[in-house]
C-alpha cells in the first residue's frame, strides 16, 4: 500500500530550469542554433537563406530565408516546447522525412538567449515580430516584412555563464558554424545558402543542378581530381557520392561527410563499411575523405535517437553496411587496376626524376637539399645490377663529406662507418618501402617513411627547443585554397607557425601563400600539409601545455616531409636515412607511435635457422 509523504527527496523541477535543461542537450554551441535554424528554414521550403554572425556567434546570428512563413497565431505557438507542424500522431514517427520535428529548437534557443522572431506568409499583408527573452515573450507586435522568416538570437547563454565559459575563441565557433553551413549545402543542392562574419561576406553558394556540383563548389576541382565516383542502387537504398583516391588519403579524418536521406548524421554502421572497402588500400595511420549520400526507405531509419539529431539508427544495419561497402570497393578496385600499384617519385612530390634501388653503369651524384634532409642526396642512374659502384665516405667526427667517383673504392656493397663504431651495410629495399640493412652485427628491416620521419621529428623538435628552427624562402610561392571552417583556424595561429619556420601569408579571405619552410623539409605538397596542420591546431585550445600544442604539428610536419612509401631510393640516400637514424640513438617508433623497424641479432638469426 503506497501511503502519501511529504518533505521528499524528489520535487518536480520548475519550468525555468527544465527548459534549460533541455535547451543544454540541443544547444552546445552557436553552430547548433544555426543548424536548428537552417533546418527550419528548409522545411519551411526556402530557396534563399541568410545566415549572419558576429563574434563567432556568440553575440549575434541571424537567419533569414524565403520560405512559407508563419500566421501570428502559429509564430507564438513556434515558441513553446514540443510545438511543431510536423508530428501529429506516434504513428508519424516511424517515417520521418522533415529536419526538425521535436518542436523543441526554437523554444531552447529562446530559453537561453535573446530572440526575436519575424515572419510573414505570403497570402497575409503584414507579419508578426515577437521577442522572447530567457523562454518569456516579451512582446508581440505586428510588422509589414517580405514573405518569409527571420531569426535574430542575441548574447548566446547570457543567463548559464557556466555554459557561455566553454564556448572557444569567436574564429572557433565561426569555424564550426561554417562548417554546419557547407553541410547543409551539401545535402540542399538546390537551395542558395550565403553567409557572413561581422559584416564580411565569408561564404556564398548559389543553387546547382547535382550534388557532384556543389561538392565541386565547395571543395573545388583539386580535390575533385583526387576523388573516385561512388555509386550503389538496390530497392529502397540507393548511394551515390565521392571518395578519395587510395593515393591522397589524409592522416586526418576530415571531410568525412554523410548524409542520410539528406540529413547530416554520424553512423559507425556506415563509416565502418567505408573502412573496411579500403582495406589493403589504406596504409596505416592514414584516412581516406568522402562525401556519401543515402537514400532510405524513412521507415528504415530512426531519427529520433539524438536530441540533435546527429545520429540516425537502420532496421537492417547489415544491409546498409555491405551496399555502402560495395560501392566504395568497386571504384577502388578499378584504380587500382587502370594504376601503377605504387605512386611514382612524381606522385609524391618528392622528386622530379626518378631513381631505381640498386646499381647503375653510369652515375652521377647530385646535391639536392632536403629531400632527406640538409644533408640529403639524391643519384639519378640507368641499369639493374645489384650493388654500386658509387659510394659516399664519412668519417669519424667530422663532416660527411661525398668522395668523386674516381676515388671511391670498388666495394660490392656500399659500407661506412659512423661515429658510434657501428658498421652499415645496405643490403637493398623491399617494395619501395623497406630498407634492409646490415647494422653492426644486427640486421634491420626499416621502414623509410616512419624511419625518415623520425629523425625529421628529432631534428626540428631539437630546433623548436632551441628557438632554432632555419626556415628556407621558396623560389615559388605557393598559393593554397582551404575552406571557410579552416581558413579562420589557419589565419588565428599564422605567428605561431611562423616561429617553426613556416611563413604563410593571407591572400585573400580563403587563400593563403606559403612563403617559406623548415628547409630540413624539402619539397612536398604544401597544400596538404596545411590541411594536416589545421586538423592539430583545431585542438589548441583544449591542450594544457605548449609543448603538447607543438608536438603533433612538427609531426605533422615531419610526416609530409618524410620520404613516402612506394618511391624508390638510391643506395646512396639509403645510406644517408640509415647514418641519419643511427645518429638520433636508434628510436623505434615514428612520432605517431607506429614502427620504424624489425631488428635481428645474430644470435636470433642463427635460431631461426636451426644453427643455434
Amino acid at each position: 500500500m503506497v501511503t502519501e509523504q511529504t518533505g521528499g527527496k524528489i520535487q518536480v523541477l520548475p519550468e525555468s530550469v527544465s527548459s534549460r535543461i533541455a535547451a543544454g542537450e540541443v544547444i552546445e554551441r552557436p553552430a547548433s542554433v544555426v543548424k536548428e535554424l537552417i533546418d527550419n528554414s528548409l522545411d519551411a521550403g526556402s530557396t534563399v537563406i541568410t545566415i549572419e554572425a558576429r563574434d563567432g556567434g556568440k553575440r549575434l546570428i541571424r537567419v533569414t530565408d524565403d520560405g512559407e512563413g508563419m500566421a501570428r497565431a502559429d509564430a507564438q505557438l513556434a515558441c513553446q516546447r514540443f510545438a511543431t507542424s510536423k508530428v501529429r500522431t506516434e504513428q508519424d514517427l516511424l517515417g520521418i522525412t522533415t529536419y526538425g520535428f521535436r518542436g523543441e529548437a526554437l523554444p531552447s534557443i529562446a530559453s537561453v538567449s535573446k530572440l526575436g522572431l519575424l515572419t510573414t506568409r505570403r497570402e497575409d499583408q503584414v507579419g508578426a515580430y515577437l521577442v522572447v527573452s530567457g523562454g518569456e515573450v516579451s512582446s508581440v507586435e505586428s510588422r509589414a516584412t517580405a514573405p518569409g522568416t527571420q531569426v535574430e538570437v542575441n548574447d548566446l547563454f547570457f543567463n548559464t555563464p557556466g555554459r557561455q565559459k566553454f564556448l572557444k575563441s569567436a574564429t572557433t565557433e565561426f569555424s564550426h558554424i561554417c562548417h554546419v553551413v557547407q553541410q547543409a549545402a551539401l545535402a540542399r543542392h538546390g537551395t542558395h545558402f550565403r553567409l557572413t562574419h561581422n559584416d564580411h561576406p565569408v561564404l556564398d553558394y548559389p543553387a546547382v543542378m547535382t550534388k557532384t556540383d556543389r561538392i565541386l563548389q565547395l571543395y573545388g576541382a583539386r580535390f575533385m581530381d583526387r576523388v573516385l565516383q561512388v555509386l550503389g542502387d538496390q530497392p529502397g537504398l540507393r548511394v551515390e557520392g565521392v571518395t578519395v583516391n587510395p593515393y591522397h588519403t589524409r592522416t586526418s579524418r576530415t571531410p568525412q561527410e554523410i548524409f542520410v536521406n539528406n540529413r547530416p548524421v554520424k553512423n559507425s554502421t556506415i563509416s565502418h563499411a567505408v573502412y573496411e572497402a579500403y582495406t589493403s588500400f589504406l596504409p596505416k595511420g592514414r584516412h581516406p575523405v568522402f562525401t556519401l549520400f543515402l537514400e532510405v526507405d524513412p521507415v528504415q531509419v530512426d531519427v529520433n535517437v539524438h536530441p540533435a539529431k546527429r545520429e540516425v539508427k537502420f532496421s537492417t544495419p547489415e544491409r546498409i553496411h555491405g551496399v555502402v561497402k560495395e560501392a566504395i570497393r568497386r571504384p577502388l578496385q578499378k584504380k587500382v587496376v587502370e594504376s601503377h600499384p605504387w605512386p611514382t617519385s612524381a606522385d609524391e612530390s618528392l622528386s622530379s626524376k626518378g631513381s631505381v634501388s640498386h646499381g647503375g653503369l653510369e652515375a652521377t651524384v647530385q646535391p639536392r637539399e632536403g629531400l632527406l634532409g640538409p644533408r640529403g642526396w639524391q643519384e639519378k642512374r640507368s641499369g639493374a645490377s645489384f650493388g654500386s659502384p658509387v659510394q659516399s665516405q664519412f668519417y669519424p667526427g667530422k663532416p660527411n663529406k661525398v668522395v668523386a667517383p674516381s676515388e671511391m673504392s670498388r666495394e660490392t656493397t656500399p659500407l661506412y662507418c659512423i661515429e658510434d663504431g657501428h658498421a652499415i651495410t645496405v643490403l637493398g629495399q623491399v617494395n619501395r618501402t623497406f630498407l634492409i640493412a646490415q647494422i653492426g652485427a644486427e640486421l634491420h628491416v626499416v621502414d623509410q617513411h616512419t624511419v625518415h620521419e623520425r629523425v625529421l621529428f628529432e631534428r626540428l623538435w631539437r630546433g623548436w627547443l632551441e628557438k632554432s628552427i632555419p626556415a628556407q624562402a621558396l623560389l615559388i610561392p605557393e598559393p593554397i585554397e582551404l575552406q571557410p571552417h579552416a581558413a579562420v583556424v589557419l589565419q588565428e595561429q599564422l605567428s605561431e607557425l611562423g616561429k617553426l619556420g613556416l611563413e604563410i601569408e593571407p591572400f585573400g579571405s580563403r587563400s593563403f601563400v606559403v612563403r617559406s619552410i623548415p628547409s630540413i623539409l624539402g619539397q612536398m605538397d604544401y597544400g596538404v600539409l596545411v590541411q594536416d596542420l589545421i586538423d592539430d591546431l583545431s585542438e589548441w585550445k583544449s591542450l594544457d601545455s605548449i609543448e603538447k600544442r607543438i608536438h603533433p604539428v612538427l609531426a605533422s610536419m615531419a610526416c609530409r616531409g618524410a620520404v613516402q612509401a612506394g618511391r624508390a631510393m638510391s643506395d646512396l640516400e639509403i645510406k644517408q636515412i640509415l647514418d641519419d637514424w643511427v645518429q638520433e640513438g636508434f628510436p623505434m617508433t615514428c612520432p605517431h607511435g607506429r614502427r620504424v623497424a624489425m631488428r635481428f641479432s645474430a644470435d636470433e638469426l642463427n635460431r631461426i635457422f636451426g644453427r643455434a
